[in-house]
């Protein structure tokens, strides 16, 4: 074999051999990026998990907020108004056609207690049937005068303002009371009626 013929065999050989070696390279340096994608799908995995507790944690502590906010609020209520002289007032109305509610005040014994203006969209709550506690207020046991001025558009589109009155007997315990807006069909004129929950 001459020596030429054996550098270029050496050659071939080598450029043979050389894609080899890279195809090679190239599988090690795959299999290291497969790794690595593995190890950031991992990573992701474990953030995800780790943001999933942290959000149930987060979840939680706003429950017990709200609870405690709950619990608090009763509290209150319960110191500011106890049972035994809690007199809670609440406002109705029943069809509403020939009076528009703008407002509500109420006076007992001759002293200013509530003085509540309404919005359009709580007159429409209050028309749909909803009760609205506009007032709570502790009284002693006894009897008490309640007045109550309800001020809005009546019927032909005149204003209106309107009082009605009402001894209550005030015993032990919590007492409610409900001031009842109606439409009297036969007089085409609204109602107010005070009247006492048993």
């Amino acid at each position: 074999m001459t020596a030429k013929r054996y550098i270029l065999i050496t050659v071939l050989t080598f450029l043979a051999c050389a894609p080899g070696v890279r195809a090679q390279e190239a599988v090690i340096e795959s299999a290291n990026a497969l790794g690595d994608t593995r190890s950031i799908e991992a990573d992701e995995a474990e953030s995800r998990a780790e943001f999933r507790s942290l959000d149930e944690d987060v979840q939680s502590l706003k429950k017990e907020v709200l609870d405690l906010n709950r619990d608090l609020f009763l509290l209150e209520e319960e110191l500011l108004f106890p049972a035994n002289s809690q007199v809670a007032f609440f406002v109705s109305m029943d069809v509403g056609e020939y009076f528009a509610l703008d407002s509500v005040n109420l006076k007992i014994d001759g002293k200013e207690i509530a003085n509540y203006l309404y919005t359009q969209r709580e007159v429409d709550a209050l028309m749909r049937g909803g009760v609205q506690r506009v007032h709570m207020e502790n009284l002693k046991v006894g009897e008490h005068e309640l007045v109550a001025v309800f001020t809005g558009e009546g019927p032909h589109v005149r204003d209106y303002r309107r009082g009605a009155t009402v001894n209550i007997e005030k015993g032990i315990g919590a007492k409610y009371v409900e001031l009842e807006i109606t439409d009297k069909v036969s007089k085409q004129q609204p109602e107010f009626v005070i009247r006492e929950w048993e």
